[in-house]
């Protein structure tokens, strides 16, 4: 799976840049399924994320990095934030070795790992993003199909440590309403 995710991020990080630069301008402050997040504020988590990937991938521990992506990383133009944030983080998982680990906010991990939960990441937040300015809804298969592997091993401990909203309960058969829905999503 995990080499399957860092074939799959650049793809996502470009369907997401896709979905940023048809944002009409009346739009950023719109909803998103995120309850605590508008438009503009999803596209902010996911520069600020974005922004982290080239340290993380380096091996920079968490305290260096420090707090200088929290905050409003988007200014006045959050379509060239995201363009300048996806720039970096492509450039930083072509050339990634995974076979280390990274300290995280919930501890040490792999980085396999971690290249598993920006391609969910990237993947549901393009669907609340799409949902938040009313675009197509569809999700690539082949990120659906990995992302919804992870989450089904990781769905309970993620909501346990408040990284995700509680599971809602369905019965569809569509792969991607399975991975939303374990995030939290209603579809």
């Amino acid at each position: 799976m995990t080499n399957s995710s860092l074939r799959l991020i650049p793809d996502a990080i470009d369907r997401f840049g896709a979905r940023v630069h048809t944002v009409d301008g009346n739009q950023w402050s719109d909803p998103t399924p995120c309850t605590e997040w508008t438009v503009r504020d999803l596209v902010n988590h996911l520069v600020s994320e974005h922004l982290w990937v080239p340290h993380l991938l380096a091996g920079e521990p968490l305290e260096q990095v420090g707090g200088r992506y929290d905050g409003d990383m988007v200014g006045a133009d959050p379509v060239r934030a995201w363009d300048e944030a996806a720039e970096r983080s492509l450039a930083a998982w072509k050339g990634a070795d995974l076979s280390g680990t990274a300290r995280f906010s919930f501890g040490e991990a792999p980085l396999t790992v971690y290249a598993d939960q920006i391609l969910v990441d990237l993947t549901v937040h393009e669907w609340d993003l799409a949902r938040g300015c009313g675009q197509s809804e569809q999700l690539d298969q082949a990120a659906v199909e990995h992302s919804l592997a992870y989450v089904r091993a990781n769905a309970e401990r993620m909501a346990g440590l408040g990284i995700t909203a509680a599971p809602v309960r369905t019965t569809s058969t569509d792969l991607a309403v399975q991975l939303l829905s374990l995030l939290g999503r209603t579809v």
